[in-house]
Parts: structure tokens; C-alpha cells; sequence
């Protein structure tokens, strides 16, 4: 993995933010995997302010990672939702090339084969964005997922309904039950962006990073992955043991693999 430590949490979505730019330049039929939570949110204001500036991304077709399941998607939570209001809308995608799975199917094993052959269908994933649990999950991949894992019904361990509680009126709201893509899925990207901010990702960092690569850190299979770019803040950061090598890495980039305006 490639590791890139930034003072804030600003730094964090500017710096992702301006790397998705450079792939969409560079690929404008760019297929992007788009995550939902906190960790993203400021790398979706970032883009947004660079299509007002001119930036097209109407050729952008993208799969959200994951969504609940059993709730509408006009509910404030849903994935889908969230993904109309925080990139659809603001950055000019096009909606019919934006899909998210359908937690509401009759059928949710035949609704995550079929979202499986739509990013088959699609060429693949080009660049995925993801965040980080505070328990090592990656997507909605919880401790002790399958590697090999595709897109299907998982059940939420407890921390990661805590956490999310939040974001709902009542805890007991949070949904139980998810689709989301597999950890097999996300290594199949070309390239994987992961962000995360604060000291409560600090462990979960390290683990995915420095750690064995062990099913008890689904986010750990990212070593396995050949192009994966971590991007985080100070408090993040701050559990990692080799920060002077990383920081090293970072200052000596030669010019053409810097992404461009994010130094």
C-alpha cells in the first residue's frame, strides 16, 4: 500500500478528491466505486466545487458498496439516497449510470448476483473509494469475512450499529441486515483510495496496514491488492509504526506519480 499522511482531515478529502480528478481526466468513462459514511464526505465537496470550476464527470458511471436492507430509499439513511444527495446530484452524474444494491429485492441472494454481473458488465470497478470501521470492516465486510467474498446479505456485527447510530433518530433504527460488495469484489478494482480521519480509526489503520493480514481486519486485505493508496490524518495515523519511512516515500515521489495540485 501506498501510505499518505496529511495534517487534517481537510487535507485528507482534497488529497482524494484531486487523485479521482486526475483518473476521471485521464478516463472519462471512469467506473467508480463510491462509498457512503463520514469518511468520504469530503472528498464528494471537494468535487463538487471542481465541477463548478468546469470539471465534467457526466460520463462517470458509478456502484455504491453497499446499502441496508429493509429500509426505503427515500429514507434519509438509505445509501441510495445518501448517493443521489451527496455525489449524483452535486457532481452531474448521470443517475441511470449510478447504481446502488437493492436492499428492498424479494429476492436479496438473486439482487447480489445481479449487481455482481452489472460491474462485470460494466468493464470493473476503475477506482474504489472506501473508508474504514472502527473494527477493521471495509465496505460492510465485517470480521471474519471470506476473502474470496462477493456481493451479498451480511449481518451487522453490534459495533458497527453503534457506530452508525448516529446518523438515526432512534438506535434501534439501524437496520441489521446489509448487501454489500465482498472483499473478493473490492480486490478486483484496479485501484482501491481508502480514507480515514481521527483517532478512532487510529487501531483499525494500523491493523489493515502493519498487521497480519487476517479475516479479524477485513480492511487488512488490502495488501493483497496491487494498487491501493491509503490517505489519512495525523490522528489516524498516529497508531502506525513506520510514519518516518511513509513520510519519506511521500517527499520523494518522483513528479509523475504526484497527483497533480494535491501536494
Amino acid at each position: 500500500m501506498e501510505i499518505v499522511i496529511l495534517p487534517t482531515p481537510a487535507d485528507v478529502g482534497r488529497y482524494a478528491a484531486r487523485l479521482v480528478e486526475a483518473r476521471a481526466r485521464a478516463r472519462p468513462a471512469l467506473v467508480w466505486g463510491l462509498a457512503t459514511g463520514s469518511s468520504p464526505t469530503a472528498i464528494y465537496a471537494e468535487l463538487a466545487g471542481a465541477v463548478a470550476r468546469g470539471l465534467d464527470l457526466s460520463g462517470v458511471r458509478g456502484f455504491a458498496l453497499d446499502e441496508y436492507v429493509g429500509i426505503s430509499d427515500t429514507h434519509p439513511e438509505s445509501y441510495a439516497r445518501v448517493i443521489r444527495s451527496q455525489v449524483v446530484e452535486p457532481l452531474g452524474l448521470r443517475p441511470e449510470n449510478v447504481r446502488v444494491p437493492d436492499g428492498r429485492a424479494a429476492d436479496l441472494e438473486q439482487a447480489a448476483q445481479d449487481y455482481e454481473r452489472a460491474i462485470a458488465d460494466a468493464g470493473g470497478i476503475d477506482l474504489q473509494i472506501l473508508g474504514i470501521g472502527s473494527n477493521g470492516h471495509i465496505g460492510f465486510n465485517e470480521p471474519t469475512s471470506s476473502f474470496a467474498s462477493r456481493t451479498r446479505l451480511k449481518t451487522l456485527a453490534p459495533q458497527t450499529r453503534a457506530d452508525n447510530a448516529r446518523f438515526f433518530d432512534d438506535p434501534a433504527d439501524v437496520p441489521t441486515h446489509c448487501l454489500t460488495q465482498g472483499l473478493g469484489t473490492i480486490l478486483e478494482s484496479r485501484e482501491a483510495v481508502l480514507v480515514a480521519q481521527g483517532e478512532a480509526k487510529a487501531r483499525a489503520v494500523a491493523a489493515m496496514v502493519e498487521g497480519p493480514v487476517s479475516a479479524m481486519c477485513p480492511g487488512s486485505v488490502l495488501q493483497f491488492h496491487p494498487r491501493a493508496v491509503v490517505v489519512l490524518d495525523e490522528a489516524a495515523a498516529s497508531a502506525l509504526t513506520l510514519t518516518d519511512y511513509y513520510r519519506h516515500t511521500f517527499a520523494n515521489k518522483p513528479v509523475w506519480q504526484r497527483v497533480p495540485d494535491a501536494d
